[in-house]
Formats: C-alpha cells, sequence, structure tokens
C-alpha cells in the first residue's frame, strides 16, 4: 500500500515487496513491516504474521521493541536540555551523576580491576552523548575482567538472560560506580552504555521520570502515540513476541513473551540504549522530524543545530579509526551491520560509502531486527521492523535486502 511514489519507481517497490515477502515466505522471518518515506508521500508494507506458527498477520499499527534503535530517539531528551542551557556539552556531569565522580580507570581494557589509574579529568555530557565516556560494550573482549564485571553487576543484562537493566536507575548508577573505566573520559568510542546512564541524567535535571520528559517533550509534540517503555493491556494484542532462533537449527525460541514478558509492563528501568517499544509510523515521525530539521508542521521539536550536531560525525580521527577497525573486526558477529564510519549523539552517520547508502545518512539498527535511518541526500527515511533477534543471520540478511532494493527503487 502506499500514497505515492515521490520519486520511487513503481518497479523498484514492487522490487522491494518481492524480496520482503521471499524472506517472509522461507519461513525463516515470520513477519515484518517496512515503512519508506519520501516528502510527504509514504509506503508501507506490512508481511507475514506476529507468530511464527501462524495467527494475526502484521499491520501497520504492530508494536515491536525497538532494542538499539530506541538509542537515535532517545538522545532527543538530552538535546532539548542543551537547547534550554539546562545542560552544556562540556559539563561535568558529577553534579548530577555522583557516582561517576573521581574515575579509575583500568591501565589496560584487559587489566585486573584493581590495576588503575586515576581519571585525567571527569567524564562530560558530550563523552556521553557521543558514547566515549570510559565504559561500554567491547564485543572483541568478552572474556576480560570488566566484561564480565560488567555482566555480573547487572550493569548490562538481567539474571534471566535479558539484555536490558533490571535494576532502578539509582541502584544502576550506584553498580555502575563500583566499577573502573576501561579507557580515559573522551579516549574511544565504546557501545551502548553512555546511551543508558544519559536517560538517568535527564531523569536527574528534570526531576520527571526519562520516559515522562521523553512523553512531555518528544513522544507528545510528535505524536508518537505508541511509543513507550512498555507495551499496556489495551495494545498488547498488537504486539507479537521476539524470537531468537537456535544458531544451530534455527528453532524459534521465544526470547520474550507478550504475556508477562519484560515489555507487557513497565520497566524499573527505562533504558535508553534499547528499552522503546513503537510502530513505523511513530518513527517515521521523528526521523521525518530530523530530516525537517527539527520541525514538526509548524511546531519545532529541536534546534536546527540540535539536529546537527546530532546527526552529522562527532568522533576525533582517533576514535573514528578505532570505532572503524572494531566494526571491521565484528563484521562476523553482527551479519555485516554497523559498518558506517561515524557516530553522532545516539546514532551511525556514513563518512564513507560501504554499501548502496550515501555518505549522510545517519540511524542505526537494533538487535531484535530492527534498522531506522534517513538520508538527507535523498530526502527520504526507511524503518524496516521484524520480531526476530540477532542469534542468526535472518534478520540482518533482511535488513540489508530492505536497503539494497530501496535504494535501486529511487527513480529521479
Amino acid at each position: 500500500m502506499g500514497t505515492g511514489n515521490s520519486g520511487f519507481s513503481e518497479a523498484g517497490l514492487r522490487r522491494l515487496r518481492d524480496v520482503l515477502e521471499r524472506h517472509v515466505e522461507s519461513k525463516k522471518i515470520p513477519g515484518l513491516v517496512a515503512l519508506v518515506g519520501r516528502g510527504d508521500q509514504t509506503h508501507v508494507e506490512a508481511l507475514g504474521t506476529m507468530r511464527h506458527d501462524g495467527g494475526a498477520p502484521m499491520s501497520r499499527d504492530t508494536i515491536f521493541r525497538m532494542a538499539s534503535t530506541t538509542k537515535p530517539v532517545a538522545a532527543a531528551a538530552t538535546m532539548v536540555l542543551l537547547d534550554e542551557c539546562r545542560l552544556r556539552l562540556d559539563d561535568p556531569v558529577d553534579r548530577w551523576l555522583p557516582e561517576l565522580a573521581d574515575r579509575q580507570v583500568l591501565k589496560r581494557p584487559d587489566s585486573p580491576l584493581d590495576d588503575t589509574v586515576p581519571a585525567r579529568r571527569p567524564i562530560t555530557v558530550r563523552d556521553l552523548l557521543t558514547s566515549t565516556f570510559g565504559l561500554g560494550l567491547d564485543t572483541t573482549a568478552m572474556g576480560s575482567p570488566m566484561m564480565s564485571a560488567l555482566f555480573a553487576q547487572g550493569v548490562y543484562g538481567q539474571e534471566d538472560g535479558w539484555l536490558l537493566p533490571g535494576s532502578g536507575p539509582d541502584e544502576w548508577m550506584r553498580r555502575l560506580g563500583t566499577l573502573p573505566l576501561m579507557y580515559q573520559p573522551g579516549e574511544r568510542w565504546l557501545y551502548n552504555l553512555g546511551d543508558d546512564v544519559l536517560g538517568v541524567l535527564v531523569a536527574r535535571v528534570t526531576g520527571q521520570s526519562f520516559e515522562a520528559f521523553l512523553r512531555e517533550r518528544v513522544f507528545g509534540p510528535l505524536g508518537m502515540k505508541d511509543t513507550g517503555f512498555h507495551v499496556p493491556a489495551d495494545k498488547i494484542d498488537r504486539f507479537p513476541p521476539l524470537y531468537a532462533p537456535d544458531p544451530q537449527t534455527g528453532e524459534f525460541n521465544v526470547a520474550d513473551e507478550v504475556e508477562g514478558g519484560h515489555h507487557s509492563t513497565p520497566p524499573a528501568f527505562q533504558s535508553g540504549g534499547g528499552g522503546l517499544d513503537s510502530t513505523v509510523d511513530d518513527y517515521h515521525a521523528y526521523f521525518r522530524m530530523l530530516l525537517n530539521g527539527g520541525m514538526h508542521g509548524t511546531q519545532r521539536i529541536l534546534s536546527r543545530a540540535a539536529v546537527e550536531l546530532m546527526t552529522t560525525n562527532r568522533l576525533t580521527p582517533e576514535q573514528q579509526a578505532a570505532r572503524e577497525a572494531w566494526a571491521r573486526s565484528v563484521v562476523h558477529l553482527s551479519y555485516g551491520q554497523g559498518q558506517h564510519g561515524g557516530w553522532g549523539f545516539g546514532m551511525a552517520v556514513r563518512t564513507y560509502r560501504g554499501d548502496y547508502a550515501p555518505v549522510g545518512q545517519f540511524g542505526w539498527d537494533g538487535g531484535s531486527g530492527t534498522s531506522t535511518y534517513a538520508d538527507p541526500v535523498n530526502g527520504l527515511t526507511g524503518i524496516l521492523i521484524t520480531q526476530v533477534g540477532m542469534s542468526t543471520p535472518d534478520s540482518a540478511r533482511v535488513i540489508h535486502d530492505f536497503w539494497t532494493t530501496l535504494y535501486q527503487a529511487i527513480d529521479d
């Protein structure tokens, strides 16, 4: 279905649908929803079913776990505070996050946790926004003392194997504060934890919960009526289970059920790194606002300068080189996702052309089989959401094929 082609060829959109249908017909992806937008035109495909064994069909308003595609949206809360001068980029965060004051830093990333030196300077708001505050996931060193400690402390993940934090924000910060940093503040890009810390920072600066502030300043004004950190009971029928297929057999294991699952009740921790649930239309509203320089209709959500900061590369050459080296080294683990070059605030920014997307495209992918990007060169947004996690390459392959066929469909 669609509302006009807006520079997409009809043949290209048919090819897009055919390719997505092929993935669903393979039985490896039970269902998906895809949206492409350009100007005021949108084209949506809702294919397959909510569950792997059939049942209700996917629909345009199906709600999905957005996983790490939370990051580009959650970062907007901090940008609102920067616009209002309630935060400054190079403010030390100690005032609001005393748990992160007076840090010790490992002598080497794989050092024992007591083999440290003092941090050379405090952690700043900029360090959190760029994921360079000194702590994060390093998938190339999962057996290191620090990686083991992050999981053992529940800083990353819960006892039942769910990857989002299970404790409240104050307890989570206390646990984080017991650990040294892996790198000096501002030295190196490290994935994920900075985005979770930002949620706590926003809550403490505003005196509201992270979700309440997002709802008031971002979700509400943008009409993102189905976006939040859990799915309420009156919408649960639009919410599929999350599958983590067995890497050996491909069997559909349920990673998170609908009723009684992690997203069926308000979480203890509102994760800016991966906790949102949403729909293609809600995410389209957000990314279209970014393409419009912070405007939604006649309403300004963010300043143009804030959007430009978020959506252009903010890494130094040294930080960017380390991030590119990391992306290349885990290409087999990420099934080719995550290779973009740069990083803005809460999202990747393409600084070289490594696939069909041009330099300047910004957004991110999620481990639950989600992909959300905007492209200022072509003025388009693309959103593909599945319910199949990346324990196997299947959802990553759908994402790659979605973007390949989307760019082939451009005809102007």
